[in-house]
């Protein structure tokens, strides 16, 4: 039985790991949490050096999922793309099971009439990975037939369909600087909880007041048990506006969903960060 939490990044200029090295900030980040989204890969494919890194840095056990470039998703759409898919899939095959799943988010243009070419990439990617897809456009949240239609291409290729979950963040209006730029760019779709396959993967958005977020993801705790408790193994990413105390929280989510399901191990306690060296 296993759940994984984490944050949308490794290293935040609010975290006290941050005044390390880069090279050692995710090792740091490792000790809090078992899980991270691999967002930098949406703007480049990785060098083997870096990911040579993200190996050094982290147990086997430690799940990334990293996006697929942009030039895949968003530019490309998917058309005259195998080069760039094959570079992608190349560097990311030394994560080994550290490669939890890899994240396909596709913009809110991507509308139903777009998941034919979603079920043609799915069906030529090899089963040596497992994928997740997360979809922006609101009718595949509001329409029954969008929805089952997208479900049935995931289904097929034994792919997850990743929500965002930002209803917390727009249940009132933004008080925070942070809460305000988030309001411009997240999407505004409704909840979904359902999973296709046995390892879930949500995206929890909550609010800069750490009680807000606490008080939002009541929901996902009682769904989260419920997946550990029929053999599902889930991995939530916990986010806020600033995200100043986002690896705390998903500790804390943790421990709410083992307080459900006593039988999940509890996360290791962090060991101490290094202090940065210092010439003088």
């Amino acid at each position: 039985m296993r759940l994984a939490v984490g944050c949308a990044q490794w290293t935040h200029k609010a975290w006290a790991w941050h005044a390390l090295p880069s090279a050692e900030r995710l090792r740091a980040y490792a000790h809090h949490c078992d899980a991270v989204e691999g967002n930098t890969t949406f703007y480049a494919t990785p060098p083997p050096a870096t990911v040579a890194g993200w190996v050094a840095q982290t147990d086997s056990d430690f799940r990334i999922v990293p996006k697929f470039p942009r030039t895949i998703t968003h530019e490309g759409r998917f058309q005259n793309v195998d080069k760039e898919v094959r570079a992608f899939l190349d560097a990311m095959e030394p994560l080994g099971a550290r490669a939890h799943a890899l994240w396909v988010q596709l913009p809110g243009a991507f509308a139903p009439a777009d998941v034919p070419a979603l079920a043609r990439f799915l069906r030529r990617l090899p089963a040596s990975f497992r994928y997740a897809v997360e979809v922006r456009h609101p009718a595949f949240f509001d329409d029954a037939h969008a929805t089952s239609e997208l479900e049935a291409v995931l289904t097929a290729a034994d792919t997850e369909w990743i929500p965002f979950d930002t209803t917390a963040l727009f249940a009132s209006p933004p008080t925070s600087d942070a809460e305000r730029d988030a309001w411009t760019k997240k999407p505004r779709v409704a909840k979904r909880d359902e999973a296709l396959t046995d390892r879930p993967i949500v995206r929890y958005l909550g609010r800069d007041d750490p009680a807000r977020t606490v008080e939002g993801w009541q929901p996902w705790v009682k769904q989260t048990a419920t997946w550990l408790r029929e053999g599902r193994a889930p991995t939530v990413f916990i986010h806020t506006p600033d995200n100043a105390q986002s690896p705390e929280l998903a500790r804390l989510f943790h421990a709410a969903v083992r307080a459900e399901v006593p039988a999940l191990d509890p996360l290791p306690e962090p060991e101490p960060e290094p202090e940065p060296m210092r010439l003088f």
